[in-house]
């Protein structure tokens, strides 16, 4: 038996044998299963193998990560030996939501809705910050508003304020398009329905309630039925609802009128009836639904205050590890909708403390953990969890070492119970961490931040106490002693990477750029196998830590960085021969004449695309030379079907302990 037949034997044996493996597929990088029973799974023999680069559960699917090349190899052994029945990445999806109770069910399907509006709804709740600063008073002058002390600038908060308001004013829009296509229905027709839900005929939703007190709505009346001409803008259940009943209502027409007239037929129909349902029966019974819960949490919140809040911030980073805070993002987006009666979201701040938290624990970890490596990821991770995306450090660090998580829990709890105290809200979605002060309340923006400076704080503290008992497996393992700091080598390169900070800096893989030929020291010379590198993508750079993703966020694959791509071409960034193309043509693999090894991942999740939206341009074997195009990606069709567009950029067969830094504008191998 080869290794690879070794390997998949090990791991069908750690599994729990055949009969726990329901289904099997892969990606570029590692094993996706969907098994009977996770708890008969041996996860210590599995992290003891060589072979593994982590493990961890998503959705239904218990992934390995076993890295570019070797995975196909491995899963090739593993369904000859196992039987198991191979399933398409959209199958095994299928599969493991199944798999999960209705609770993981229902998180999974609201997830799938309101992942891909999030953009749009955090840029208008940005604006909406922004236009907060503004017209706040006393935020910076006694007594006055920014804009009542300089009333030229008056029109321009006007503006900020009309942009602001767009995404929430006609949010059902967003929300029937995305929920129609996940329903199964066509998702124009989704947002067809929901313009008419916030038609300008229609009384708005806003001025419903003082018009209810006046006596002064306005009806139709149809058959004798009086019907309310009222419309749902900023509301999100009525239109789920109804995007169900749209969707389901076409695969019905589809299946009983004729090909010949399904066009004009089935359209027709499924918008006709569900708009009558609409207005006449489901759109009052799920608007006072919809408020009613609104109510009731707001009503939960006010009256369990700050013990209510601290025990929330305590499991808001478990809720995080079952995946159900995706859940929350359709309640935040109704107590936003409904910004008036509810003075805001508490969901966000208690989320923005528990970040803090993570990202306090996280480099506390990096001071204490004896493991090298993971002292590289920590101190990257840490970065990301206070700007707002934990995952790198609570899957890569944190739940790792264990005693961090148990002090960022705590520091999060303590810190929820402290704004709660002082009725923090936010006005607007954001970066839940440092960027989300202009997310806040003007006249709680003071108690958020030493709310934030007390979860890193406790978290931090916490940490290094925690480190000192026997909760640090540390403690008991053998003291390693490190290897000899690696010497730093710098790349001059045509085109290197951009530092990571400022961030809004745009790099772009022209072979015109100067060259930049600066040594860090104690570096003597270039590291000649970067000399000739060409970014691979047009885009933002980013730290790998900031890749949403726990597998590449951690380091699990490899050192490396990322890219927000503004771009859909991929280029090769040095010479060498492709070494995998992947079938979905997501990702490419590529080793370089100087023996790197490189693979580029474009998106998060884009797998489950199964080749939609990705254009290959070389084979596996082919030989490529620096910015050579090697596959093409429509950014506008993928955008709106992943989590993610960040590209991670990996090195996977550098030496151990070595990593990649971007700094200067510089690549620099340490």
């Amino acid at each position: 038996m080869n290794e690879y037949g070794q390997a998949a034997a090990d791991i069908l044996t750690a599994l729990g044998g055949r009969d726990n493996i329901r289904a099997a597929t892969h990606c570029a990088t590692r094993l996706r299963l969907v098994l009977n029973d996770e708890s008969k799974v041996d996860q210590a023999a599995l992290d003891a193998l060589p072979i593994t680069k982590g493990t961890f559960s998503n959705a239904g699917q218990f992934q390995i990560v076993l890295g570019t090349g070797t995975v196909n190899r491995v899963y090739e052994e593993f369904v000859q030996q196992s039987g198991v029945q191979e399933v398409s990445k959209q199958e095994a999806g299928a599969l493991g939501a199944e798999a999960g109770n209705p609770v993981q069910r229902l998180v999974k399907l609201l997830s799938d809705i309101f992942v891909p509006i999030i953009p749009a709804i955090v840029a208008g709740g940005l604006l909406m910050g922004l236009n907060n600063l503004l017209v706040a008073p006393d935020l910076f002058f006694k007594g006055k508003s920014l804009i009542e002390a300089y009333p030229q600038y008056a029109d321009l908060a006007a503006i900020i304020n009309m942009f602001a308001n767009a995404p929430f004013v006609f949010l059902p829009i967003l929300i029937g398009f995305s929920a129609t296509r996940i329903f199964g229905g066509n998702p124009y027709l989704g947002a067809a329905l929901a313009m008419i839900m916030v038609h300008p005929d229609l009384l708005n939703a806003y001025g419903y309630g003082a018009a209810k007190l006046e006596g002064t709505v306005p009806t139709w009346n149809l058959l004798g039925l009086s019907i309310e001409k009222v419309g749902y803008q900023g509301t999100v259940l009525p239109v789920l609802v109804l995007s169900w009943i749209l969707a389901n209502l076409e695969k019905f027409f589809r299946r009983i009128v004729p090909a010949a007239l399904d066009l004009i037929l089935t359209p027709l129909l499924s918008l006709f009836i569900t708009g009558i349902l609409t207005f006449a029966f489901v759109g009052p019974l799920t608007r006072l639904l919809g408020d009613g819960i609104t109510a009731g949490l707001t009503w939960l919140y006010d009256t369990a205050g700050p013990l209510g809040a601290g025990l929330f911030g305590l499991f808001y980073a478990p809720i995080v590890i079952t995946g159900m805070h995706h859940s929350f993002i359709a309640i935040e987006t109704q107590l936003l909708a409904d910004i008036v009666r509810t003075g805001g979201s508490f969901i966000f701040p208690i989320a923005a403390m528990s970040n803090m938290a993570q990202g306090g624990a996280t480099f506390a970890a990096a001071m204490t953990t004896r493991d090298q490596k993971l002292k590289g990821v920590a101190s990257a991770a840490g970065v990301s969890a206070v700007l707002g995306i934990t995952e790198p450090a609570m899957f890569g660090v944190n739940l790792k070492l264990r005693y961090p998580f148990y002090a960022a829990m705590l520091g999060a709890g303590l810190a929820s119970a402290f704004i709660t105290f002082f009725g923090t809200k936010a006005v607007a979605l954001g970066a839940a961490g440092i960027p989300g002060i202009i997310s806040i309340k003007a006249d709680t923006i003071v108690p958020y931040i030493i709310g934030m400076v007390i979860s890193f704080g406790v978290a931090f503290v916490g940490t290094l106490l925690l480190a000192r008992t026997r909760f640090n497996p540390d403690l008991a393992a053998p003291v390693e002693v490190a290897a000899p700091a690696e010497t730093t080598l710098v790349a001059t390169t045509p085109a290197t990477v951009a530092e990571t900070a400022p961030v809004s800096q745009v790099v772009t893989p022209s072979a015109a750029a100067p060259v930049v030929e600066t040594v860090a020291a104690p570096a003597t010379a270039a590291d000649p196998r970067l000399t000739g590198w060409v970014m691979p993508l047009e885009g933002r750079v980013l730290p790998l830590g900031e890749v949403p993703d726990p597998v590449f966020g951690s380091g699990m694959m490899g050192p490396g960085f990322a890219i927000e791509p503004a771009s859909g071409e991929v280029r090769a960034p040095l010479g060498g021969v492709v070494e995998t193309v992947f079938p979905t043509g997501h990702a490419v693999g590529l080793k370089t004449d100087s023996g790197l090894e490189i693979l580029i991942h474009v998106g998060i999740d884009t797998v489950n695309l199964n080749g939609q939206g990705f254009t290959p341009l070389v084979k596996q074997g082919e030989r490529v030379s620096a910015g050579q195009p090697l596959l093409r990606a429509d950014l506008d069709a993928i955008r709106p079907q992943v989590p993610s567009l960040v590209t991670p950029v990996i090195l996977t067969n550098l030496a151990e302990g070595q990593r990649v830094e971007v700094s200067g504008g510089q690549v620099t191998l340490v």
